[in-house]
């Protein structure tokens, strides 16, 4: 399975981008998705979750901005991302976690975000 982000660019502060992520396999064969980020000399973060059954989860700093979802149909996750900050920059990857006892975890090329003032 392959995973493969897009969407990235750059955007004013206040803007608004969507990302995609494009699965080769059955997004519905995923029990989670998810989006991290790493900015700069930081660590990878999540910043969204979409799991399979229940309520997607996001950081504090993004909730009410992000909005995560899948479309099984079509196979590919989104993060509609309004309001962007500064702080929002960063390259951001897409993520799956197969199914099972010892699921498989994918990830997929990150696409960079910069905001800017």
């Amino acid at each position: 399975v392959q995973l493969q982000a897009s969407g990235g660019g750059l955007v004013q502060a206040g803007g608004s981008l969507r990302l995609s992520c494009a699965a080769s396999g059955r997004t519905i064969d995923f029990n989670i998705m998810a989006w991290y980020r790493q900015a700069p000399g930081k660590q990878r973060e999540v910043v969204a979750i979409h799991p399979n059954a229940g309520s997607p989860g996001y950081i504090d700093s993004v909730k009410g901005r992000f909005t995560i979802s899948r479309d099984n149909a079509k196979n590919t996750m989104y993060l509609q991302m309004n309001n962007l900050k500064l702080e929002d920059t960063a390259v951001y990857f897409c993520n799956a976690e197969g199914r099972g006892r010892n699921p498989d975890i994918y990830w997929g090329q990150g696409t960079e975000v910069t905001v800017s003032s």
